[in-house]
């Protein structure tokens, strides 16, 4: 035997990406049956085959491990393409308001929190639900009833606003005479005091003064949310935000440490964050990071800029204003948090420095600013090449005029999709739909005008703005219901805009590799890739689409090492 195999996945139909048709599809031994045996040597690929073919078998040593599938699917690992790990990592270990289902609860595990925790100068920590309070604000007496006078400060779920007691706000010197900064708005009671939201760049005005956590609790935290992702599937992800914001603490000198360590298992592409109360002075920095943040299966040489806000509080960037349920215009049209001028300016300095652009983008004017400004690169330094590979992606992208569909694909640019949200819910149904009204509505989440319009897919989750979950997001990708929803939320939500089981796959797999210059050597399963591949506990191909969220993740592999499952 010239070589054997250390490791022989055999017994179960392996799937690979066809990825000029942007489809998962079954993968085929050398003789056009569908394969159902992978080899791996060295963390490689070195073979697929059949299960009782001589390609596979002639790898099959005495020291080859042999995991038998017992007819369940091998895929590629899934790729979150924006997500906040080292964020949630942090909520995990803090005050922790993921998850739960009501604010009695959240209350409650604010309270249990703060008795548990009394040596902490604040209580701090992040999950609420705008759905849980009237016009999606949480006032301050309520935290200050289980507060015991500390300081409290807890982000919102979607890290676009925050929570604060009296205590917190009277430390900031926050008062009715305190004037809303320039990228967002401090929510006032009758006389003009603050509520206790504080939206946006407003919940800097609290969070800067929130201590900050030693650096051995952020590394856990890190830890912790690799394993939570690990047992999802995921095998790499770009981490959206990679600097200072809203307070917390800054991940890369953490991303650093746990690669140089060799405890970074997952592939991650860092998204430095572009801080938007600075301009173009702050490249020279930007360049200094990107040259530090490289080790191991760590690279920060990614810049990522948000544009604007989301659509609950009215800072998504909308063409037309928003409005009220009596059909007024009494909320603007959202931020721009980058003057669409200067956007243009530094996403063409940003891409001839090399530099990937990530913008976050919500509402259709956002989306056509970026869109705007990755033109300008474009024109200024020529198209997207092998010598110039600046593969920029705009995430969330819920409100898309039709005039820019077309524009993706045109430019080169990558639609980064958050399918979780892409269905009827209370966020959506009672904070959202009643203000952009139902031409809008029918605008949101286009995954397929944008798919048939020729543009890339890649899927992300935002964790922990929402599930990690991809098999999840998936589910609503194909359904556009959320798993289990009855009723009036059961009801697809633009149906029309759902894409088949294959096509989400492929974007949470190949779609997501591309986006993370990952493509070369993961995101399918095919000789010479490296092993980065998951069991599931069913085929999801071979039963009903109401049920794909009901598929687990049973093993997860990073270069042939297993990093999940018994």
């Amino acid at each position: 035997m010239s070589r054997q195999a250390d490791l022989v996945f055999t017994g179960g139909p392996v799937y690979t990406v066809d990825v000029a048709r942007g489809l998962m599809v079954p993968a085929t031994a050398a003789d056009g049956r569908p394969a159902s045996a992978v080899a791996v040597t060295g963390g490689r690929i070195d073979a697929v085959g059949g299960s009782d073919d001589g390609q596979v078998a002639e790898l099959t040593g005495p020291h080859t491990q042999v995991i038998d599938l017992r007819g369940r699917p091998l895929l590629p690992g899934f790729q979150d393409a924006h997500v906040h790990p080292a964020f949630a990592g942090i909520t995990m270990i803090g005050c922790n308001l993921i998850g739960a289902a009501s604010l009695a609860e959240a209350l409650a595990r604010i309270s249990q929190y703060a008795e548990a925790n009394p040596q902490r100068e604040w209580i701090a920590g992040s999950g609420w639900r705008m759905e849980w309070f009237e016009r999606g604000t949480p006032g301050r007496h309520a935290l200050d009833a289980v507060t015991g006078g500390r300081p409290a400060y807890l982000s919102n779920r979607d890290g676009h606003g925050a929570w604060a007691n009296t205590s917190a706000l009277r430390l900031a010197g926050i008062d009715a005479a305190t004037p809303d900064p320039a990228d967002g708005r401090i929510e006032r009671d009758a006389d003009g005091g603050p509520q206790g939201t504080l939206h946006e760049g407003a919940a800097d005005l609290v969070g800067r003064l929130v201590p900050e956590i030693g650096f051995d609790e952020r590394l856990a935290g890190l830890m912790l949310a690799q394993r939570h992702m690990h047992a999802r599937g995921i095998t790499a992800w770009q981490d959206a935000i990679v600097g200072n914001y809203l307070g917390s603490a800054d991940p890369l000198p953490v991303y650093l440490a746990a690669a140089q360590a060799g405890t970074l298992t997952a592939r991650v592409r860092g998204a430095l964050w572009w801080d938007r109360s600075r301009g173009g002075e702050q490249l020279p920095d930007i360049l200094a990071r990107r040259e530090r943040g490289q080790a191991g299966r760590f690279s920060a040489s990614t810049v990522k800029i948000m544009q604007d806000g989301v659509a609950e509080n009215f800072t998504a960037g909308m063409i037309e204003p928003y409005l009220d349920p009596t059909g007024c215009h009494q909320h603007g049209s959202g931020l721009s948090y980058v003057q669409p001028d200067a956007l243009r300016q530094y996403v063409t300095q940003l891409d001839a420095e090399g530099f990937q652009v990530h913008l976050h983008a919500i509402g259709d004017r956002a989306v056509r600013e970026a869109l705007d400004a990755i033109e300008a690169a474009r024109t200024a330094n020529g198209p997207a090449t092998a010598g110039h590979d600046t593969r920029h992606h705009i995430a969330h992208l819920q409100v898309v005029h039709p005039d820019d569909i077309g524009r993706f694909a045109a430019l080169g640019v990558t639609a980064n999709m958050q399918a979780l949200w892409a269905a009827h819910e209370p966020q959506m149904d009672e904070l959202t739909i009643p203000f952009i009204g139902p031409e809008r509505t029918g605008r949101q989440y286009l995954f397929g005008d944008l798919l048939r319009s020729g543009a890339r897919l890649a899927a992300g989750s935002d964790w922990a703005v929402s599930s990690a979950n991809p098999l999840r997001a998936i589910h609503v990708a194909v359904n556009r219901s959320l798993p289990g929803a009855t009723g009036a939320q059961a009801e697809p939500f633009l149906p029309g805009q759902a894409l088949r089981l294959a096509e989400a796959m492929a974007a949470y797999t190949a779609g997501s590799a591309y986006v993370n210059y990952l493509d070369h050597q993961t995101g399918t399963i095919e000789p010479g890739k490296l092993a980065d591949v998951i069991v599931l506990d069913r085929d999801p191909f071979a039963g009903q689409p109401a049920e794909i969220a009901d598929t687990t993740v049973q093993a997860t592999y990073v270069e042939g090492e297993q990093v999940y499952g018994g």
